[in-house]
C-alpha cells in the first residue's frame, strides 16, 4: 500500500468515525435532549471512548452544532425545493410543507428547542449554521403569490407574512408541547394523534385564510 492509499484510508476512517458520532449524538439527543445529554452517553452509543469524541468535536456544544448543521443540510434543501418549485401551485406547496415539517420535527424534537435557545444567546451563529443549506427561494415564491392573487385564486399576501405564518403555525405545537400536553390533555399517544390530525387540518386552515 503506497502513502497516498494509506492517507485515503485514514481519511475515510476518520470520516466514518465522525459520522458515527454524529448519528449517535442524534439518537441520544432524541432520548435526552441537548441539555441533558452527556458526552459519555454519546461516546457509549457510538462505541468509542470519550477522548475520541473530544478529539473530533472538542465540546458537547460543538457536537450539537455539528448535528444541527447535518440535519439542516438533509432537511432544508427539500423545503427550499418545494417552495421554489415551478410545477406545484400554492395549495400543493402548503400541503407538502406542512407534512414534511411536521414529520421532520416529530423525528427531531430537540432541534427547535436548540434553535430557540441559541437564538437568544448567539443568533449570528445559528445563521452561519443554516447558511450551507442554501438560500430560500423568496423571489420565486413571492412572484407565484402575486400571480395567484392577480388571477383571483388567493388574496394579496406579502411573502414574508405567508412564510412566517405557515412556518410559525407548524412549529408552535412543538415549541409549546409541554404546555399543550397539559392544557389540552394530550398525554401519551394523544399528542401523536393530534399531530397526525394537524397534518390534515392545518393546510385547510391556511388555505382558507388565503381565499379572496
Amino acid at each position: 500500500m503506497d502513502g497516498r492509499q494509506a492517507g485515503n484510508d485514514s481519511a475515510a476512517n476518520e470520516q466514518d468515525t465522525r459520522e458515527r458520532l454524529l448519528e449517535a449524538a442524534h439518537r441520544v439527543f432524541l432520548r435526552a435532549g441537548t441539555a441533558k445529554a452527556r458526552t459519555q452517553e454519546i461516546a457509549n452509543e457510538a462505541g468509542v471512548n470519550k477522548a475520541l469524541l473530544h478529539y473530533y468535536f472538542g465540546t458537547k456544544a460543538a457536537l450539537a452544532d455539528a448535528v444541527f448543521e447535518q440535519q439542516m443540510m438533509r432537511f432544508m434543501p427539500r423545503i427550499f425545493g418545494i417552495l421554489g418549485s415551478t410545477s406545484l401551485d400554492i395549495s400543493a406547496k402548503v400541503r407538502k410543507i406542512v407534512h414534511e415539517q411536521i414529520d421532520f420535527y416529530r423525528s427531531h424534537p430537540y432541534l427547535l428547542g436548540f434553535v430557540v435557545a441559541e437564538l437568544h444567546t448567539e443568533p449570528d451563529r445559528i445563521a452561519r449554521l443554516i447558511a450551507p443549506a442554501g438560500t430560500p427561494p423568496v423571489a420565486i415564491l413571492s412572484a407565484q403569490l402575486q400571480r395567484a392573487a392577480e388571477a383571483g385564486e388567493i388574496r394579496h399576501v406579502p411573502v414574508e407574512q405567508f412564510v412566517s405564518t405557515l412556518m410559525g403555525a407548524i412549529a408552535f405545537p412543538f415549541l409549546l408541547q409541554p404546555i399543550l400536553v397539559n392544557f389540552l390533555s394530550l398525554h401519551g399517544d394523544r399528542f401523536d394523534a393530534f399531530l397526525e390530525e394537524r397534518k390534515q387540518w392545518l393546510p385547510d386552515f391556511i388555505l382558507g385564510g388565503l381565499r379572496p
